[in-house]
């Protein structure tokens, strides 16, 4: 790698291109933004099925692989997930008129439970915030539909998702190695870089999201079995918000518990309690056991990451905005020992895209870069 007496030898044509260079990346920044969240959706399902990628490699061409992947995609992930929204976003305006007009039942809480020794009037606190929850409920159901309603846009997006998943299966590790090759920092630090990051893509795409959808689909199987309305909605909200740290599933069994009392159901009202609290409490084994632990990646970065994710990538910020922070702290983390001149820190990976690529990025670094 260069030393820091480079650039100051560059003469007027070197310095010409790399205005060039800069101009032609922030030109291509223009054209990636307008779909930067599909390409990073793109990106995340490659991180996940390179595995599967790599093993179906043994028996097909990797373009022949790749293809049969993205197929797979579409047909078990894509189009069932569209599906389930919309669904969700049906259930959820459907709650919005019943509690408008009253339907939930909140009078049968006084049957069950009696009012004389509680502080407050359950009915009439229901009553005074009535309006107050529909429109919340409306607010949250909206965006959902103005999702789904962007249908002309989200069948372009996913076509560029699809593109993206396809070029990553088939060429992930030489576009690894090139961005190792074109990067002006030394290997040491790009393999801990790359290291980081790939401890940061397990824990936020794999481990928290693998938590988040087992906890939703065993507490969706529950509220189904106790007949609680609106399944798939309440089953896709506890996956977001088991997403957030010190969240988790009690967004969602507690009032659901709460509906099975106030329409006269209080034993199984008190059985999805308990299950509810038995998922909770499950979070302490099942994250620590898939997601393990990464110095990068705190509660903080967590909670910040998701809900700024949210609003600079659109859904897919859930699992790349965590990533973001937690790779900006590596970073600096990697500048700050360069500076002080304190050695980088050696990365493992082993077993992961970045071994494989950082073999290649040493033969195409020998041979002038990676081949065409």
């Amino acid at each position: 790698m260069a030393d820091g007496s480079y650039l100051s030898d560059w003469d007027l044509e070197q310095r010409g291109l790399i205005a060039i260079t800069l101009l032609s990346g922030v030109l291509a920044l223009l054209v990636l933004v307008p779909y930067i969240q599909y390409v990073l959706f793109g990106l995340v399902l490659a991180y996940v099925l390179y595995p599967l990628q790599r093993r179906l490699e043994n028996y097909l061409r990797p373009t022949i692989a790749a293809f049969v992947m993205v197929v797979a995609t579409l047909l078990v992930v894509l189009i069932p997930l569209v599906y389930v929204v919309t669904i969700a976003v049906r259930q959820a305006l459907g709650v919005v008129p019943a509690i408008r007009e009253g339907q939930f039942d909140v009078g049968t809480v006084q049957e069950v439970l009696g009012t004389e020794d509680l502080p407050v009037d359950p009915v009439s606190l229901y009553e005074s915030n009535q309006d107050r929850i529909a429109t919340a409920l409306q607010q949250v159901a909206t965006g959902a539909l103005d999702f789904v309603g962007s249908l002309p846009g989200l069948f372009i997006g996913l076509t560029v998702t699809l593109f993206v998943l396809f070029g990553l299966l088939r060429d992930g590790e030489r576009v690894v190695a090139w961005t190792k090759w074109v990067v002006p920092v030394d290997d040491r630090i790009v393999n801990e870089l790359c290291a980081g990051l790939d401890d940061l893509m397990w824990a936020s795409v794999v481990g928290n999201a693998a938590v988040a959808a087992i906890q939703a689909v065993l507490l969706g199987v529950g509220l189904l079995v106790a007949g609680v309305p609106a399944v798939i909605f309440l089953t896709v909200a506890t996956f977001v918000l088991t997403l957030l740290p010190l969240v988790g599933a009690f967004g969602v069994w507690i009032p659901a518990a709460g509906y099975l009392v106030a329409v006269g159901r209080p034993t199984a009202g008190a059985a999805v309690a308990v299950y509810g609290l038995l998922i909770t409490f499950s979070d302490t084994y099942l994250r620590p056991a898939l997601i393990g632990h990464t110095d990068a990646f705190n509660s903080t970065i967590v909670v910040v990451g998701i809900f700024g994710g949210l609003i600079a990538f659109g859904a897919v910020g859930l699992f790349v905005g965590p990533v973001v922070l937690g790779g900006a702290k590596l970073t600096f983390d990697c500048f700050a020992r360069a500076h002080s001149g304190e050695p980088a820190v050696d990365g493992h990976l082993e077993g992961t895209v970045g071994a494989e690529s950082e073999k290649r990025a040493v033969a195409d670094a020998n041979n002038g870069g990676p081949d065409e």
